[in-house]
């Protein structure tokens, strides 16, 4: 009895999380593209159109390889840290507590149908929120630029 009253929490915790779950599109701040390519290729493209712009790409964090290497199974999900060390590192001396939140990332996710997406910050969210928190001004030009910027980066990994 004890298991079968386990069996049916889990079963009413899943369906919980799953209504009260937001969709990619529903996240303040976060603008989702789908893509028309693989995983693998969306971040070959994210990657050399943010190189072709002069940033650098610092890490990739592959979530699904991380849960696979505990025994999980999650559909692919990799996190690219990305950014301008010249522009940036001025910003991490001013105010070392930013880097909590900076370099930018964006993320390449499959969904449980293979439906593959990218995600990233929006540039509004960049300076309005997160610069914010830490108490740096923002400048209108340098938002637009960079949002043209990402969104010029998006269209290329995405197509």
């Amino acid at each position: 009895m004890m298991m079968f009253l386990r069996y049916l929490a889990v079963i009413a915790i899943s369906i919980l999380v799953s209504f009260t779950a937001l969709s990619a599109s529903d996240v303040n701040g976060l603008i989702t593209r789908p893509s028309a390519n693989s995983v693998d290729v969306t971040i070959e493209k994210f990657e050399a159109a943010a190189k072709k712009r002069g940033l650098k790409i610092f890490a990739r964090l592959d979530h699904a390889a991380a849960a696979e290497s505990v025994g999980l199974k999650m559909p692919r999900a990799t996190v690219i840290v990305f950014g301008n060390p010249r522009i940036g590192t001025p910003v991490f001396i001013k105010t070392p507590t930013v880097a909590i939140d900076l370099p930018p990332k964006a993320m390449v996710w499959e969904d449980a149908n293979g439906k593959v997406f990218l995600s990233y910050n929006s540039a509004e969210f960049l300076f309005g929120t997160i610069y914010a928190r830490h108490g740096l001004k923002s400048d209108k030009a340098v938002t637009t630029k960079v949002a043209s910027t990402y969104a010029a980066i998006a269209d290329e990994a995405v197509k």
